[in-house]
C-alpha cells in the first residue's frame, strides 16, 4: 500500500467521523446533581460521618493543622460505603512520582470472609492513610537503589478523595504524597504542600504587622491555562514520531498556516466542541471547576482554564484533566497532543499557571484597592513577589526547562527564557515613585470610549497586559507564561510559594527591626520598597519580550538568558536558591540534587528517543520514498527522450533530489556516529544530547525539503496541511 493510499483511507476516515453524542444531558449540569457528583468532599462527609469527625478534618482542611489518625477508620468506612454505592470495586493510592505523570496501586475492597463463605468489603482507616508502592522503580535521582525498594504513599486529607468511573467498573482514588522510607520526597505533592505551610507561615507574619488578628490560613491559589491540540487518531497513527514522541520530527509548512489569525477564538468545530463539552462534564463531575473553552492560535490548537483553587488542588486537577483530555479525545476518534511544540511553525502550547495567595478574611493578597499606591498591604507582597523572581530568575527558568519546552521559549509565540516581570504602566509607575522618594499620585481606571453609539461604556483597566512576559501581573494574580503545556504545575507553584515567602519573611525582619528602632510601621514600608524597587528593578521589563533589544537590553542589565534545558537545569543547584530551599524545609540539598539528576536525564532520554525515531522514519520510511521518486523520473526522462525531447527540466528535478538524498544521507550516518558516542556522566550526556538536537535539525532540513519535491503519492507520512486541518 502506498503512501498515498494510507493517507487518503485516514483522511477518509476522519471527514466521515460525526459528533459524538455526550452522555449527560446539558440540563443535568444546572440541576445541581453533576457538580462534585463523583467527589467526596466536606458535603458528603458531614453526611455520611458524625459531626465531632467531620470537625477533625475540617479543622486539617482549614487551618493546616495535624490530623488525628484515631478518626482513619470511620472515614474509610464512610468513604467506602460510599464508593461501593457508586460502583466502585477497588481503592488506589493515587500519586505523583517524578515522572510528571500520574500514578496509581489499585487494592480491591473484597476480602475472604473468616471461616470462609463469600467475600465481604473491606478498607481500613491504614489502608486509607498508608501504602506501599515500589520505590526503586520510580525516577529518584539516588535518593532509592534498584534493592532498596520500600516507599509509602500518605493520604492527603486536604484533596479529596473521587471516582474514576471505568469502562467495566469504577474505583475509589484517594490523592497520595510519596514518599522514601528514609523520608524524602519522590513526588510532585510534599515538595508543594512543605512549600505552602512555609508560604502560608510568613504571609501570617506579614498581615500581623498591619494588625490583622485570628488570621486564617493563607493559601497560595493558582489557575493554569491548559493548552492542547487536537489530532485525528486516523492521520495519528501514520506518523510514528508523534504517537512515540508526541511530536513531529519532520514536516515541510502547510500552503496555509496560523497567519491569518483566524483560528483564535473563532467558531469552534461541531466534533471538537462535542468532545470539548463531554470533557467539561467528566471535570463538573470531578468537582473541577473549569471555566473557559476556546480555540488558540494555531490550526488544531484549543485551550481549557478552570477558576481559581489552592494551589495543590488545582495541581491534581490539573493532572486530573490531562487525563480526560486523553482519555475523551479517544472517545471522539482524536488524540489530544499536550507536547509543547508538536508543529515546527505554528504556535506552540504553554500552561499559563495564574498565580496568587489569599484568606478567607483578608481576601486575595495581591489585589490592588481604589488605587494601589493607596494600600500598603498590597505593595508589600507585590514587592516580595518582585525581589524573589529578580534574586531567583535562574531557578524559575530551570523549573520550566524540558527538552520539549526548548523549542517553545524564546519564539515569537511564547515568552523569552529570560525571566522578567511586567508590571504595567500604573503599578510600574507606583513603584518609580516609591523608588524616587513617596507614591504622591495613581492612574485611577478609566471608561474606555468604543465610538459606537449602541454599545454600552466599558470599563478601562489601569495596565494593558503583555503577552510576551514570561511573569506578568494581570491585576490582581501573577501569570507565570513559561511553564510548558505537558508540564506538572507543581514543580513551578514549589519554587514560587517558597522563594516569596522567603521575601516575606525578609521584608517583616527588615520592617521589624526599623520598628524596634522608632520607625512608624508606613515609614519602615516605605524604606523596605523603596530598596526592593532600587535593587531588584532591574527585573521589570513592560515592552516587547519578543525583540531583539529587550536581548541586549537584558544582558545589560545582567539578566540571565538561558536558552536551553542544558544551561538552564543547573540552577536548580545553585548555591542562592539551594540555600532558600533547604532553609525553609522545602528540600534538603539531597532532594534537590535528585531533582537535577533526574531531570537533566529526561533531558536526554526525550533526545536519544527522538533521535531513534528520526532515524528509523528517515531510513525505512524517507530514502525509499525518494528513490521510488528518482526511480519513476529515470522513467520519465527515458520516455521524454524517446519521443525526441531533451527533458531539462527532469534533469534539473534529479540533480536537484539526489543533492538532497545524499545530504541525508550525510546527516543519518553523522547522527549514528553521535548516537554511538555518549559519555558517561550526566552532565557530559546533556551537552553530548545538545549536539544532536543541532545535527538533527539539519536532518530534518533535508527531510522538509524532500517532501516538496517528491510526489504526493509517494510520500509516506500525513503531512502538516493534513493534519492540521482536517477534523
Amino acid at each position: 500500500m502506498n503512501g498515498i493510499t494510507n493517507r487518503a483511507g485516514a483522511i477518509q476516515a476522519a471527514v466521515n467521523t460525526p459528533p459524538r453524542k455526550a452522555a449527560i444531558d446539558a440540563t443535568e449540569i444546572f440541576k445541581g446533581d453533576l457538580y462534585g457528583r463523583n467527589v467526596f468532599d466536606l458535603a458528603k462527609l458531614r453526611r455520611h460521618l458524625p459531626k465531632d469527625v467531620c470537625k477533625e478534618l475540617e479543622k486539617t482542611i482549614e487551618t493546616g493543622s495535624r490530623l488525628d489518625v484515631s478518626i482513619a477508620d470511620e472515614v474509610a468506612s464512610a468513604m467506602k460505603n460510599w464508593a461501593i454505592e457508586k460502583g466502585a470495586t477497588h481503592f488506589a493510592h493515587v500519586f505523583f512520582p517524578l515522572t510528571g505523570l500520574t500514578a496509581e496501586k489499585h487494592d480491591s475492597f473484597l476480602a475472604p470472609a473468616s471461616g470462609g463463605g463469600a467475600a465481604i468489603a473491606d478498607f481500613s482507616g491504614k489502608s486509607l492513610i498508608q501504602g506501599e508502592p515500589d520505590a526503586s522503580s520510580f525516577p529518584s535521582g539516588g535518593i532509592r537503589a534498584t534493592f532498596e525498594a520500600r516507599g509509602y504513599t500518605a493520604w492527603d486529607v486536604t484533596s479529596p478523595a473521587y471516582i474514576y468511573e471505568g469502562p467495566n467498573g469504577n474505583t475509589l482514588c484517594i490523592p497520595t504524597a510519596f514518599v522514601s522510607w528514609t523520608g524524602e520526597a519522590l513526588d510532585k505533592k510534599t515538595p508543594l504542600l512543605r512549600s505552602m505551610q512555609t508560604l502560608d507561615k510568613q504571609a501570617r507574619r506579614v498581615l500581623k504587622l498591619f494588625g490583622h488578628k485570628n488570621i486564617p490560613m493563607v493559601t497560595a491559589t493558582a489557575g493554569p491555562e491548559q493548552e492542547y491540540f487536537l489530532i485525528d487518531q486516523n492521520l495519528f497513527f501514520l506518523r510514528p514520531d508523534l504517537y512515540i514522541n508526541d511530536r513531529t520530527l519532520f514536516g515541510a509548512p502547510p500552503a496555509r498556516g496560523q497567519e491569518f489569525e483566524d483560528h483564535y477564538f473563532g467558531a469552534i468545530p461541531e466534533r471538537v466542541l462535542a468532545f470539548m463539552m463531554e470533557v467539561d462534564n467528566e471535570c463538573y463531575k470531578l468537582g473541577i471547576p473549569i471555566k473557559t473553552r476556546h480555540n488558540e492560535v494555531a490550526p488544531s490548537q484549543f485551550e481549557i482554564a478552570p477558576t481559581f483553587e489552592s494551589a495543590n488542588l488545582a495541581t491534581d486537577h490539573n493532572q486530573m484533566v490531562a487525563s480526560i483530555l486523553k482519555r475523551v479525545a479517544r472517545k471522539h476518534g482524536m488524540i489530544a497532543i499536550l507536547n509543547e511544540k508538536p508543529f515546527q511553525g505554528v504556535n506552540g502550547s504553554g500552561k499559563h499557571v495564574n498565580f496568587s495567595l489569599g484568606n478567607k478574611d483578608q481576601g486575595n493578597l495581591l489585589d490592588p484597592g481604589d488605587t494601589p499606591h493607596e494600600n500598603a498591604q498590597f505593595l508589600v507582597f507585590c514587592a516580595a513577589v518582585i525581589r524573589a523572581v529578580s534574586i531567583h530568575s535562574r531557578f524559575l527558568r530551570a523549573v520550566v526547562a524540558t527538552a520539549s519546552n526548548d523549542h517553545r521559549l524564546g519564539a515569537n509565540e511564547a515568552p523569552p527564557a529570560i525571566i522578567s516581570i511586567f508590571l504595567g504602566e500604573q503599578l510600574n509607575s507606583i513603584f518609580e515613585q516609591i523608588k524616587a522618594g513617596g507614591a504622591k499620585s495613581s492612574a485611577r481606571k478609566g471608561t474606555l470610549r468604543v465610538g459606537v453609539d449602541t454599545l454600552p461604556s466599558l470599563a478601562k483597566d489601569t495596565g494593558d497586559r503583555n503577552r510576551t512576559s514570561p511573569f506578568a501581573f494581570t491585576g490582581n494574580r501573577f501569570e507565570f507564561r513559561a511553564v510548558g503545556s505537558g508540564q506538572s504545575i507543581a514543580g513551578p507553584l514549589v519554587a514560587l510559594n517558597t522563594i516569596v515567602a522567603d521575601s516575606l519573611e525578609y521584608i517583616a525582619e527588615k520592617i521589624e527591626a526599623l520598628q524596634a528602632k522608632g520607625s512608624k510601621l508606613n515609614e519602615a514600608i516605605q524604606i523596605v520598597l523603596k530598596e526592593i524597587i532600587t535593587a531588584h528593578g532591574k527585573v521589570i521589563f513592560n515592552g516587547d519580550g519578543y525583540s531583539e533589544e529587550w536581548r541586549k537590553e537584558a544582558a545589560r542589565r545582567g539578566l540571565p538568558n538561558l536558552k536551553t534545558s542544558v544551561e538552564a537545569l543547573p540552577a536548580l543547584l545553585d548555591k542562592v536558591s539551594a540555600e532558600v530551599f533547604v532553609k525553609h524545609g522545602v528540600f534538603s540539598m539531597r532532594e534537590l540534587e535528585s531533582r537535577h539528576e533526574i531531570y537533566t536525564d529526561v533531558y536526554v532520554k526525550t533526545v536519544k528517543s527522538e533521535l531513534n525515531s528520526a532515524l528509523e522514519i528517515a531510513k525505512t520510511f524517507i530514502v525509499p520514498a525518494v528513490n521510488r521518486q528518482l526511480a519513476e523520473f529515470g522513467r520519465t526522462l527515458a520516455a521524454q527522450k524517446a519521443a525526441g525531447a531533451k527533458g531539462a527540466s527532469t534533469v534539473a528535478s534529479v540533480r536537484k533530489v539526489s543533492a538532497l538524498l545524499e545530504s541525508l544521507q550525510g546527516n543519518i550516518s553523522k547522527l549514528e556516529t553521535l548516537r554511538k558516542t555518549f559519555p558517561e556522566k550526566i552532565g557530559a550526556q546533556a551537552r553530548h544530547a545538545l549536539k544532536i538536537r543541532n545535527q538533527q535539525n539539519k536532518l530534518r532540513a533535508d527531510v522538509d525539503a524532500l517532501e516538496m519535491e517528491v510526489a504526493d503519492d509517494f510520500w509516506p507520512l500525513p503531512t502538516y496541511g493534513e493534519l492540521l486541518f482536517i477534523k
